[in-house]
């Protein structure tokens, strides 16, 4: 792995999770850190983002970190040539594992399935590429791959990791794995989310957005909607959200204007989800909903909205650390 990219995907998410490390340290010799500890805390956020971006669930991530540690523990470190490699390799196939078995459960998963909101640092929108693989956009599209070419594409694509080590934490051929990429690759290419914009655009939209929303004021919502944008929901079946997606400025802005529009504006805060800006509704002090959204030449293209409690719970952690 390039060290560019590599310091840049350990940072990611070194806010939001940097509290979890020191628990992590407490889980060997009744407290006192020792070298298996030390090589998982150091590559920790790595790890976790690697879990992520396979499995789109911040909760499932912290479960295959939490399995990625048992069997870590129990490893001869004398006998490992390379611990990141090798903790990669364990925290893939724990990955893989879980992303077959959701992959069954997001069949009769009620509704769209989005991936949970991830609290991401502002630097993150600033990096093109790394913003670009955690997007709910991208998210969205890495959900189209088989388990094995979400994995390769993930490790390849995103982490430059080598054919080889990636053939080892897959178990398959070095060639295969190649093959595998370049399937993978062109399968995202062909579906990829358009380019960004600059900060100025997206904040300009954003603040737009949000008072038109908050007001209800269906003109103003018109004004910033791309004409094909598009408005997805995720309830799971427990709250209410649209089943199936809305297209079009008209239909997203009168639902907007009916929905959000009954909000306070003062219950509607920013925040940065997936390298995107998004808006974080608060019901009685609690999460309610998360609004993804996606910018692209000045007006907004995508709204996806996050509103089943289970994939909340994170972001209710997470926002409640830094109030």
């Amino acid at each position: 792995m390039a060290p560019s990219r590599a310091n840049r995907q350990e940072q990611m998410v070194k806010t939001e999770h940097a509290e979890r490390t020191e628990d992590t340290a407490e889980l060997a010799d009744g407290g006192h850190t020792d070298a298996a500890t030390e090589a998982f805390v150091a590559h920790r956020n790595l790890l976790f983002t690697v879990a992520y971006e396979m499995l789109g669930s911040a909760a499932d991530a912290e479960d295959v970190l939490q399995e990625t540690w048992l069997r870590w523990a129990g490893v001869d470190l004398a006998a490992v040539r390379e611990q990141r490699a090798y903790l990669v390799r364990i925290t893939t196939r724990q990955a893989l594992v879980r992303l077959r078995t959701l992959g069954r459960r997001k069949e009769s998963y009620v509704g769209t399935w989005l991936p949970e909101p991830l609290l991401t640092t502002p630097d993150v929108a600033e990096d093109v590429e790394l913003a670009d693989s955690v997007s709910m956009a991208m998210m969205l599209v890495l959900e189209t791959l088989t388990p094995t070419e979400r994995a390769v594409f993930v490790l390849r694509e995103v982490f430059a990791i080598e054919y080889d080590e990636i053939a080892e934490a897959v178990d398959k051929s070095p060639a295969a794995v190649r093959q595998i990429a370049h399937r993978a690759r062109a399968h995202v290419t062909a579906r990829r989310p358009r380019g960004t914009v600059t900060r100025t655009q997206t904040q300009d939209a954003l603040d737009a957005f949000q008072r038109a929303a908050a007001t209800g004021d269906i003109q103003g919502l018109l004004d910033v909607l791309a004409p094909d944008v598009v408005f997805l929901g995720d309830g799971g079946g427990v709250k209410q959200a649209v089943l199936e997606p809305v297209l079009g400025a008209g239909k997203v802005a009168r639902l907007l204007a009916a929905g959000l529009g009954r909000m306070s504006a003062s219950s509607l805060r920013p925040a940065q989800v997936n390298a995107y800006p998004a808006l974080v509704l608060r019901l009685d002090g609690e999460v309610d909903t998360v609004v993804a959204v996606r910018i692209d030449d000045g007006l907004v293209t995508g709204l996806y909205a996050v509103r089943n409690p289970a994939k909340l719970s994170h972001m209710q952690r997470e926002t409640a650390l830094r109030r």
